[in-house]
């Protein structure tokens, strides 16, 4: 069963994967200039680099779907600087992946793109910073927890089947 909201349940993902990357990429570049073969030696951050933009999009379509009912509780201003903050993350890690895909190919293109890309996970991890920042105010600054509760503080999602007991 998917948790009800699902944003917060995936949102976390693109962070740590964005905390995470430029030590792939590291280790890549680091492989690579040890003498491995880059193209064998790139493919793990190239598929790094695709699962944070891949998880990224995740996060944004879960946001935007359920950005509406939060909007309601917390305000237009606070919603749209994180939706806008997420929506440049989620361009940039399409832009890293790109570029980090690029430097499979061999020859001098593939050894910009893997200096590109070591540059950009960086950036990609100031933007999770960033994001991260804003989605947590309009948590715990702006209570964006309680669209999705009900007077007394229960959380207003429907029982599970099969758990009806428990309740």
């Amino acid at each position: 069963m998917l948790p009800n909201p699902l944003h917060p349940a995936v949102v976390h993902f693109p962070l740590v994967l964005a905390f995470l990357f430029p030590l792939f990429a590291a280790s890549g570049f680091l492989a690579i200039r040890r003498g491995a073969a880059a193209r064998r030696a790139w493919l793990l951050p190239s598929a790094f680099a695709i699962a944070v933009a891949g998880s990224a999009w995740l996060s944004v379509e879960t946001g935007e779907t359920q950005g509406k009912r939060v909007e309601r509780v917390v305000g237009e201003q606070p919603m749209e600087s994180h939706e806008e903050t997420a929506e440049a993350f989620l361009a940039m890690a399409v832009a890293v992946a790109a570029v980090a895909a690029a430097g499979l190919v061999r020859g001098f293109t593939g050894q910009a793109a893997r200096m590109l890309t070591m540059v950009g996970s960086l950036a990609l991890m100031g933007m999770a910073i960033r994001v991260g920042h804003t989605g947590g105010q309009l948590v715990y600054r702006h209570g964006a927890a309680s669209a999705y509760t009900a007077k007394g503080g229960t959380v207003s999602t429907p029982p599970t089947r099969g758990n009806e007991d428990e309740q």
